[in-house]
């Protein structure tokens, strides 16, 4: 959609017309732009990554040389494409495409093909071209590689696809996964900061710093600052390989242009000409480069060469120069193609540097969106590609030096394709940062983490689902920080990004959300046109000099490149120009920074009706939205997801944003509308606990249940077996009709704890196994996917069986409202003994008024009197707190519109009391609210243990729901206890139910290990009686036996074990 028109035709409100009008559900032509603009910034990096991002790739990979057997042997990568996913070679198909659906299903990965087209040259001699396929990279849904570009709505549920599929992510061993948008510091900007432990870097190191994320256009990314010492010089640092190098800056500058040293002098001072302390200090600068005896640039570069060459692992034939130009292409303002375009970057981060450290100019903020750019999945995407065709070629390199010298002849086309199939391919790495989120890299691309780049895109609701690709991270290395100043909210945020909706805890404030109307520019447009136009503005070009002195002039700088010099009078003059050419023909790229339209500003993650909501109980309902039991999908039939949560009778809200309607979120509705009472009753609805009306219950009040799925590979459970395939006996009794023939459930059966499962027969010897089912759950099987694999020559020997488990409301079962108020459902009452109003009704859940007072969460009881009246005049209301203010407010409206209708204007009815029928003395507020089911459910939660497993070691009980274990009674339930001076049941806890065992012990002697069972000799009888004799004492009248936990028999025994002797002293 285009930016202009997307937020102008908004819906003026939320309306019921998906209720009223007839075809909703019916398949449109297209699919609904505005949920196709949300994974926009994923799927557009993406397609740019693999087009224009590819071939920029394999122009920046350095052709790698080196000998075998004399020979000097090149190889270089020409040309290089990603295809669309396909069946693997020698499969029979009528389809060669390959769906995301049928890899969701099977369990495997969504990947293309990686063909390279690589030249190599012996001595110089180009030998030709070689195309060779490098493994398999994953394709993310709905990108231009993706089969399901371009599909219609209808199409895409042929392919047993949602229709309003959004792609943006990848699919690895069947779960959808998402690279996670990092938020980095802007891309070729130097910014001035200061970071105390800089100090200590070393002897005289300062805080003060200029920072510069250097990025290339095919984003490979390099992080360098330059640090300020204490006697004036200054210290270039940047990392190679995840190491830490110093270089002074005399030497980089020298090595980098044959100027002269008073060339480098000038440049160096410009606008700083009468300073005497600054031209001091460049001049010491210069002079430390001469006491090294570098006074050209050939030398700098031999001794800099000389120095680095260890590091780098370039052919040994290079010579010095060569790999210090190696070193200066790869780790020094690699974002710029000359070397006087780095000399003069370098020199304008030294000016700035001087002035912040001398206290001139402020220093930047580098948690300010100013200073920031988005990390698109692309980018990182493209980054690990290049670095794997990189690793690649090294590994082609190496199976060269085992097998080159073993190959026969001459160096032929054949033999170059058998060591290039040496190679490692990509697959694996792909999917092992995909899997786990984990960068297994060389050089860290210029990152400051490492893991936690990927999450998995859970379809628990469809929020939760959407929050997955608008979230922006700040980064894992900011959460161990001990400062608070990266979390804070700053204003120049506002508009980009939500300002509820992060979470609480540790990610607090790290873990953003953008709002609808932020967008991520993924195009970069080349401004190569730019320096031309800014010159006949009136910019002065950089070798030239302005009508003024320096001091006067600004720096012009575009792409991190100092393009030139602009006087101070003209400055503003230039900018006005620049803002109309913008508007005019839009030429300027913004890279990468969120892009902000002149859109109003939408709530972007919670659909809450926040009339006057606090802002901790905003926060606690985006949280717990995203939580909600709602109906995430409609192609349950195809899916084979872990756990899917499924609401049965969801309802579309009455009262709601506008925003709900143009997302089209009567799709994936959360929630019931209930009728909600506001009084104190019975006294089971004390802490947040809440009543149900147990008629509302009957009828269907948040039914729900679970989808689980287990996939059985009969390859990975009988290993070696070739003949194992699923299957029974026939009139096996053991299997008793709960198996089919094929030896799995019937669909639609229920299962109980112990029923056959499934069973598998082997082939060859007739025997039959059977798998039961463990839960203590009973469960209605829902549907049985027959999988294959990869290459479609699987016998009968995978599926998946998904399970329905119904899951209806129990007590301890947690409800919230849209308002941050959650409880506990705590009793189920009799509809009979519920109170009612006088026209009969009766509320479906109780909720207590002291939730309110504290929590001030006045939202809610706005939303009753909406919602009721919306119910009485069949009408939705819009719940942003915009559409009201000090004049006409919101209790003006609704209570008109409850008179209107024949209700109390203040919301509030008679109720009588369901136990004696007597009309209640006060009047209580009753009205309707969307509550939501949470998926906290007490059915997963409740742990109980009689007796069952103990550790091996020290015999007492084990821990964890999963394995029957106990809940462990710790030091301060101890300490409870004895203050309680409850010592008998303390006794019981810690020592008669947990690991009492009865010891012999040797009074004399007080030891525990030394009394032993006397050795019978051979003629006595098993049942004759053996004493227990002491060994140290040698007699058996002094034993005795105690009770002592085990644990301190096993503690006796590892102290002796370290010559220490423990003795008891037994009264």
């Amino acid at each position: 959609m285009d930016y202009s028109t997307k937020w102008s035709n908004l819906p003026q409100g939320p309306s019921l017309r998906n209720l009223t009008d007839r075809g909703f559900g019916v398949l449109k032509e297209a699919q609904h732009a505005a949920v196709q603009d949300l994974t926009k910034a994923h799927i557009e990096s993406f397609d740019q990554a693999v087009t224009d991002g590819l071939s920029r790739v394999v122009q920046a990979i350095p052709p790698l040389e080196f000998t075998v057997k004399n020979e000097r042997i090149a190889l270089s990568f020409v040309e290089a494409t990603i295809y669309s996913p396909v069946v693997s070679k020698g499969s029979i198909c009528r389809e060669m495409k390959v769906f995301p659906a049928e890899c969701r299903g099977r369990r495997c990965s969504y990947k293309g093909k990686l063909v390279a087209d690589i030249s190599w040259s012996i001595n110089g001699v180009p030998k030709g071209i070689i195309k060779q396929s490098l493994g398999q990279v994953p394709i993310m849904v709905k990108s231009k590689l993706c089969n399901l570009h371009g599909m219609s709505p209808k199409e895409l549920v042929e392919h047993h696809e949602e229709a309003e599929e959004m792609g943006g992510y990848f699919i690895v061993n069947g779960i959808e996964k998402v690279i996670r948008m990092l938020i980095m510091p802007r891309r070729n900007y130097p910014i001035a900061m200061s970071r105390p432990k800089w100090k200590s870097r070393g002897q005289g190191y300062t805080q003060y710093g200029v920072s510069m994320h250097c990025v290339k256009e095919e984003h490979t990314a390099i992080n360098m600052n330059l640090h300020y010492l204490e006697n004036g010089t200054v210290m270039l640092n940047f990392i190679y390989q995840k190491e830490l190098f110093f270089l002074p800056l005399g030497f980089a500058l020298k090595a980098l242009v044959d100027f002269t040293d008073f060339q480098i002098y000038q440049e160096l001072i410009k606008g700083h000409e009468d300073n005497s302390f600054y031209k001091s200090c460049a001049s010491e600068m210069l002079r430390i480069v001469m006491e090294e005896g570098c006074t050209t640039r050939s030398k700098v570069l031999n001794y800099l060469g000389e120095r680095f060459r260890v590091k780098m692992n370039l052919p040994e034939w290079y010579t010095n120069e060569q790999c210090a130009n190696f070193l200066l292409d790869e780790c020094i303002c690699i974002h710029l193609k000359s070397d006087v375009e780095k000399f003069y970057l370098l020199c304008l981060m030294t000016r700035k540097l001087f002035t912040f450290a001398k206290q001139e100019c402020m220093e930047e903020n580098p948690d300010s969106i100013m200073c920031q750019e988005v990390l698109t999945p692309g980018q990182l995407y493209l980054m690990f590609l290049k670095e794997r065709m990189a690793a690649w070629l090294v590994s082609v390199k190496l199976s060269f030096d085992k097998r080159g010298s073993r190959l026969s002849g001459v160096w032929s086309a054949e033999n170059m394709i058998k060591l290039f199939n040496m190679g490692t391919d990509v697959t694996k790495p792909f999917e092992y940062l995909l899997a786990t989120g984990n960068l297994n890299s060389r050089t860290g691309l210029g990152m400051l983490q490492n893991t936690g780049l990927c999450v998995v895109a859970d379809k628990l609701n469809f929020i939760r689902y959407l929050s997955h690709f608008r979230c922006v991270h700040r980064g894992a290395a900011f959460a161990k920080m001990r400062t608070t100043s990266v979390r804070k909210l700053l204003p120049e945020s506002w508009g980009f990004l939500c300002p509820v909706h992060t979470p609480d805890g540790e990610p607090c404030g790290l873990m953003n959300h953008m709002t609808a109307s932020c967008e991520i520019v993924a195009l970069t447009l080349p401004t190569t046109s730019l320096p031309a136009l800014l010159c006949s503005l009136g910019v002065t070009p950089v070798d030239g000099s302005p009508g003024q002195t320096f001091s006067d002039c600004y720096p012009v700088v575009l792409d991190g490149a100092l393009v030139g010099w602009v006087e101070n009078e003209i400055a503003q003059v230039v900018a006005d120009s620049l803002r109309r050419f913008k508007l005019v023909s839009r030429p300027l790229p913004l890279h990468n920074t969120l892009s902000y339209g002149a859109a109003p500003l939408h709530k972007c993650g919670d659909h809450t009706p926040g009339a006057v909501s606090t802002h901790p109980r905003n926060m606690y309902q985006c949280q717990m939205g995203k939580q909600t039991m709602g109906f995430p999908l409609h192609s349950f039939m195809d899916r084979t997801d872990n756990k899917l949560y499924r609401l049965q009778t969801p309802q579309s809200a009455l009262v709601r944003p506008y925003m709900y309607d143009y997302y089209n979120l009567d799709n994936y509705p959360s929630g019931t509308n209930a009728i909600v009472a506001v009084i104190s009753y019975t006294g089971y609805d004390m802490e947040d606990a809440m009543i149900v009306n147990k008629s509302s219950w009957e009828r269907g009040f948040a039914h729900g249940s679970i989808y689980k799925t287990e996939l059985v590979d009969l390859a990975d459970k009988v290993r070696g077996e070739d003949s194992v395939v699923f299957g029974t006996k026939p009139g096996d009794p053991k299997v008793s009709d709960k198996l089919d023939a094929d030896g799995l459930p019937h669909i639609g059966s229920t299962l109980h704890y112990g029923d056959p499962f499934y069973s598998y027969i082997n082939l060859n010897t007739g025997q039959t196994f059977i798998t039961y089912y463990k839960s203590h759950e009973a469960c209605v099987v829902d549907n049985i996917k027959i999988c294959s694999n990869d290459t479609g020559s699987g016998l009968f020997k995978r599926v998946c069986i998904t399970v329905r488990v119904p899951r209806n409301p129990t007590i301890g079962d947690k409800f919230a409202s849209r308002h941050g108020q959650k409880g506990i459902l705590s009793r189920l009452w009799p509809a009979e003994d519920m109170p009612f109003t006088e026209s009969g009704m009766m509320p479906d859940i109780l909720f207590n008024p002291h939730g309110f007072p504290s929590r001030m969460t006045i939202g809610m009881l706005i939303e009753s009197m909406a919602g009721k009246s919306g119910a009485l005049h069949g009408l939705s209301h819009d719940a942003t707190p915009f559409s009201f203010s000090e004049e006409s407010s919101a209790l003006e409206y609704f209570g008109e519109m409850l008179r209107a209708g024949g209700y109390n204007y203040y919301g509030t009815e008679r109720l009588y009391s369901g136990l004696s029928g007597q009309e209640l003395e006060a009047d209580i507020f009753i009205g309707v609210v969307y509550y939501q089911r949470l998926r906290h459910m007490v059915s997963d939660k409740f742990q109980v243990r009689t007796t069952g497993a103990r550790d091996k070691v020290t015999n007492q009980p084990v821990g964890g729901r999963n394995i029957q274990g106990g809940i462990r009674f710790g030091e301060m339930e101890r300490d409870a206890l004895l203050a309680h001076g409850t010592s008998f049941l303390l006794h019981d806890r810690l020592f008669n139910c947990s690991d009492r065992s009865v010891a012999q012990v040797c009074v004399d002697c007080g030891s525990l290990l030394s009394p032993l069972l006397e050795k019978p000799p051979p003629c006595w009888s098993a049942m004759r009686h053996r004493k227990t004799v002491c060994t140290l004492c040698g007699r058996s009248d002094s034993i005795e036996s105690v009770s002592v936990p085990y644990v301190f028999r096993y503690f006796v025994a590892e102290l002796a074990a370290m010559n220490i002797k423990v003795k008891l002293h037994v009264k």
